[in-house]
């Protein structure tokens, strides 16, 4: 039985398993198909109670565990049966056998359980992934585990489907032409690029999400990777400079972890898992959802993408949605960077979307877009089935919808041309920008924490500087990267002028992050040295004892260390200009 049948019987839709139990007031999945009362104790909707089969398309193997869920009744109290099954040709008749007995009392709404709040955010991409931080629900694994396509990326991503710290999820949108229809946007047969592109950091303590936009025609280093040759044999792709960052994946070669890998080489921040969709996903997903809200400043009539709205607010989906989200001469200056603008405002309506629909009270649509979230997915091996899928979702969908916020890359036009068409890394802002996302710094209002912290920086991190000339420091290696004690003292005294540096290699043992030890009258180099490096106020330590004579600062560079020349941590907020947008909020695309 292939992926798409199981759970079908006959001509029983599987949207149709999902009943509503009137003794419990939950939903519950049937997967016998009778059509009369059930004659044995029914099996809930959970994770844990459902046999299982993993596979991906380019494999063979599967895996099935056969474990049947806990049952209603026995210890835990008597049996309570679930209504029988429903199939289409009496489904009007089935509905109304659903109903409880008239008892006078007012009908009980349904409990949401945690487990139901989770599974969706994981797939279709960001349309998946919001999905599951308004519906999430444990849905039919023997079918959507056949679904989803997967990808060994290597030592890319991480094997852990979840991180006990912050967590990156890259999203990315390949223009690669499958699929019914898509053939007639040209560039027939191309391998594809990673047209859209963005860096979703999830916090450490699940308050707080950025998703960071990466324009595509960002000109950067796309680092050695590993990839697949014309006959599909694995193969080591060289490194290549001054390259569009969309050339990452699809061309010569090269799979998502060489984008994961570039997406690294620029940031600072290694991504743990990837998830692509094409164009064809777009129009499925869009559809699946019933549509998607969108609002334009004035009427757009664009015959290149053909797309046509009214001003004002509208719904697209299908051909229309991925028109919107491909168009480039509509809005702004008709730059991609104004392109990513509009992307950013349909996910962020699309978040919304899924906040205020009747989704999860509706089987047959949570159905159909949980079916097409995972045929559009293609993701890295580590998170390659829907139990692990649902794993991950349990920890985004815990992010609220208005601490999500959405931004781009900072970037400058690209100085080596004469007329630029490409942009580069802002060598300041964007430098700044990664630095807060590498320390898991809020861009959002999470008010305690950042008070918090402000608090330690006034007491700490306020008042006069030394001249770094003036500044004494030991530097040992804590930290993962080899040789990174070496490289700081080269980079403080050939940068930054602090010439009393000493390399003391590496330190007794391995530390999460870096630490300045300095003594009460050595205060104002600690300042100096924490303002170079951008370390937080967790990273002061303060002794008792004043320093004596020619006595050194030691700082010890910790596993949050990335590179000499790299912030440990940016400012408390954005850098000015960095325009951000709250996934909460509703934006009009000019």
């Amino acid at each position: 039985m292939d992926a798409h049948s199981r759970g079908r019987a006959d001509d029983i839709d599987p949207a149709d398993q999902w009943v509503l139990n009137p003794h419990t007031g939950n939903y519950e999945l049937r997967l016998d198909h009778s059509t009369g009362e059930s004659s044995s104790p029914s099996r809930t909707a959970t994770a844990e109670g459902t046999g299982r089969r993993s596979s991906t398309r380019t494999g063979s193997s599967r895996e099935g565990s056969g474990r049947r869920g806990a049952r209603e009744g026995g210890a835990e109290g008597p049996r309570r049966e679930v209504p029988g099954q429903r199939s289409r040709r009496s489904s009007q008749g089935a509905r109304g056998a659903a109903e409880p007995p008239a008892s006078g009392r007012r009908k009980r709404k349904p409990k949401k359980s945690r487990k139901k709040k989770a599974l969706l955010w994981t797939g279709g991409v960001m349309a998946f992934v919001v999905v599951g931080a308004s519906l999430g629900v444990y849905v039919l694994y023997q079918q959507l585990n056949g679904n989803i396509d997967s990808i060994d990326v290597g030592d890319a991503g991480s094997k852990n489907v979840v991180s006990d710290g912050p967590m990156n999820i890259l999203i990315i949108g390949t223009d690669k032409r499958t699929g019914k229809g898509n053939e007639g946007y040209g560039d027939k047969g191309s391998e594809g690029h990673a047209d859209t592109t963005i860096l979703f950091h999830v916090s450490e303590d699940r308050s707080n999400a950025t998703a960071m936009s990466i324009p595509r025609d960002l000109m950067t280093e796309i680092p050695e990777c590993e990839g697949k040759d014309a006959d599909g044999a694995d193969v080591t792709i060289p490194g290549t400079p001054n390259e569009r960052f969309n050339t990452s994946l699809g061309q010569s070669g090269r799979n998502p972890g060489c984008t994961m890998k570039t997406v690294e080489n620029i940031t600072g921040l290694k991504p743990d898992h990837f998830m692509m969709v094409d164009f064809n996903a777009v129009k499925e997903l869009t559809t699946a959802v019933g549509g998607v809200e969108v609002c334009m400043a004035k009427p757009v009539d664009d015959p290149k993408s053909h797309l046509k709205l009214p001003q004002g607010k509208s719904e697209v989906q299908g051909e229309q949605a991925l028109a919107l989200l491909r168009t480039r001469h509509s809005f702004g200056n008709e730059s991609d960077l104004d392109r990513i603008k509009v992307q950013q405002q349909f996910l962020a309506s699309m978040i919304r979307e899924m906040k205020s629909s009747d989704t999860l009270t509706n089987p047959k649509k949570l159905y159909k877009l949980a079916d097409a979230a995972t045929n559009a997915l293609t993701v890295d091996t580590a998170i390659g089935d829907a139990q692990k899928l649902m794993t991950l979702a349990q920890e985004i969908s815990k992010v609220n919808t208005k601490n999500i916020t959405f931004l781009t890359m900072p970037v400058i036009d690209n100085p080596a041309e004469p007329s630029p068409v490409t942009v580069v890394v802002d060598p300041v802002k964007g430098e700044q920008l990664f630095a807060m996302m590498r320390s898991d710094t809020s861009l959002t209002e999470v008010k305690q924490k950042e008070k918090a912290a402000k608090g330690k920086q006034a007491a700490l991190l306020k008042g006069p500087k030394a001249e770094p000339a003036d500044v004494r420091v030991d530097v040992l290696n804590g930290g993962e990267i080899p040789g990174a004690a070496g490289s700081t003292v080269t980079w403080l005294q050939n940068e930054q002028g602090v010439l009393k540096s000493t390399n003391k290699a590496n330190a007794p043992e391995k530390i999460k992050k870096t630490t300045l030890e300095y003594a009460p009258n050595q205060a104002d180099q600690a300042r100096a040295l924490a303002e170079m490096m951008g370390l937080p106020a967790t990273a002061m330590k303060p002794g008792t004892a004043d320093a004596e004579g020619l006595e050194a600062m030691v700082l010890t560079l910790g596993a949050d260390f990335k590179g000499a020349g790299q912030l440990i941590t940016g400012p408390a907020k954005a850098p000015e200009g960095v325009e951000q947008a709250s996934a909460d909020k509703a934006v009009c695309a000019k």
